[in-house]
């Protein structure tokens, strides 16, 4: 039988020993939720007091709305084009047979035999796919051994391996940054490092892009700020983000500045390497070993597998305090199935081929030379990157409103492909991403270039562009 006087007594304790405001608290709660009853009720008394004439007007009065919005009829997505073949340095596009300058093949590695015989003999022992995340039953020995290669490589202590390049920046962000913290971060960001900036909800601070002073000005100035509440900023982590090279651009950051403003300002520096790793460089290490610069200096790096290692999947290298961390809070790490065992195979056999054929590195970083100095004589397109960028970009020359330069790049994107020249429109969300980009054709220089290749990728744009351009 219930001891009464005994509960009494202990609810009585409990009311002592709790505070003034949890109290107060729970009152409100109370009070809360039995006005929500009971407004809830009155709304029920009102509904059934309805007539069979006004519920019939209400139900005919009413407009859902629609579980898509108007899609515009010249939107790309309902147009697709139609790839034929395998994607090398030639592609089939719509039955047309192109030079392909649209895909981040920049190695060529896409088409090496070595490679491909390698993913074929994973597929044979490990099936297609792992069917799980890293951290239950999805880790194999071969994403070990990237992970371990990878870290040998870069000549870091740790790698961490994601499945998709998208997500690795964009998990790798919010893994660190939180609420409380800030971010500088560059103004022509992917929008991969926006994403991962939007789940961290951190304060962001975009600087001009590569614009050093206008970076050093924004430290300054919160540094001002954070001076009025010295106890808040002990609290306050503040980031440096940027790309060794921009997609968005094709320029360079100027790397050297940025880590010498880190060390001034006390800041940690994650550098997104995806265009830069396996490009830059006499072995293909990215930009820090490009400059000359220690890769101790910044705290994280990042790049894709899917652009110069030609395969599926991303990485973060760094201490093994830091990269440790992604593998219990790296979201994408943590809750997508891994990499399957063939693509991650192949990302293995490339940093092999990396460290056998240096003079791969080289040969890109001549072809994007000699591309630019042919690009940049095209008289109504401007260029835009850097010489030794495999990624460059090509805009209308005497500005126009945004939806004419869009349509008349596509114009000649379009024309190009019937010619033999396979390129792209660079794709943005105009209404999502911050201060999204002038429309511009987006070129992807590939080793295996000739020169009669590029001779043939100048004379096709700059009849066509012309054509479009000044009739």
């Amino acid at each position: 039988m219930v001891n009464m006087p005994y509960i009494f007594y202990e609810i009585l304790d409990i009311f002592h020993k709790a505070s003034f405001f949890a109290l107060s608290l729970q009152a409100v709660l109370v009070i809360l939720v039995i006005w929500l009853i009971l407004h809830k009720n009155k709304n029920n008394e009102k509904t059934k007091n309805l007539t069979a004439q006004e519920k019939a007007d209400l139900i005919a009065n009413w407009n859902p709305e629609p579980l898509v919005g108007d899609t515009p009829l010249d939107h790309p997505s309902l147009s697709p084009r139609l790839v034929t073949s395998r994607v090398g340095k030639r592609i089939t596009v719509d039955g047309w047979d192109c030079l392909n300058l649209g895909t981040h093949n920049y190695l060529g590695l896409l088409e090496d035999d070595g490679i491909q015989e390698d993913a074929i003999r994973s597929l044979k022992k490990y099936g297609v796919g792992s069917c799980g995340p890293r951290g239950f039953y999805g880790t194999t020995d071969v994403h070990l051994e990237l992970e371990e290669k990878l870290a040998q490589f870069m000549d870091m202590e740790e790698a961490v391996v994601y499945s998709y390049g998208f997500s690795t920046i964009a998990s790798a962000i919010p893994a660190y940054a939180k609420r409380t913290d800030i971010c500088f971060v560059d103004e022509a960001a992917n929008f991969a490092i926006q994403k991962g900036l939007d789940a961290s909800r951190c304060t962001v601070i975009y600087f001009r892009h590569n614009d050093m002073k206008d970076l050093e000005e924004k430290l300054i100035e919160h540094t001002r700020q954070a001076a009025k509440n010295p106890k808040k900023a002990a609290k306050t982590r503040k980031f440096l983000i940027a790309e060794g090279i921009y997609m968005n651009t094709g320029e360079m950051c100027p790397l050297a500045d940025l880590v010498a403003l880190r060390k001034k300002y006390q800041l940690r520096f994650f550098l997104d390497e995806s265009i830069t790793f396996g490009t830059m460089g006499a072995t293909g290490r990215g930009l820090t070993e490009h400059l000359g610069i220690d890769r101790a200096e910044i705290d994280l790096i990042s790049a894709t597998l899917e652009w110069a290692v030609g395969t599926i999947g991303g990485f973060c290298v760094g201490s093994s305090f830091i990269v440790d961390h992604q593998r219990l809070s790296g979201l994408g790490y943590c809750f997508s199935a891994s990499c399957p065992p063939l693509l991650t195979r192949a990302a293995v056999s490339a940093l092999e081929k990396f460290d056998k054929e240096p003079e791969l590195f080289a040969e890109i970083q001549e072809c994007s030379r000699k591309l630019q100095r042919k690009l940049e004589d095209l008289s109504v397109l401007r260029l835009r990157g850097d010489p030794i960028s495999p990624v460059k970009h090509l805009y209308v020359r005497e500005e126009k409103a945004t939806k004419a330069e869009d349509a008349l790049l596509t114009e000649i994107v379009d024309k190009c492909i019937t010619k033999g020249l396979c390129l792209v429109k660079a794709q943005y969300l105009q209404h999502i991403e911050k201060k999204c980009p002038r429309p511009s054709i987006r070129i992807s220089v590939n080793r295996l270039l000739t020169d009669e290749d590029m001779a043939f990728t100048f004379r096709t744009l700059e009849s066509i562009s012309k054509e479009v351009l000044l009739q």
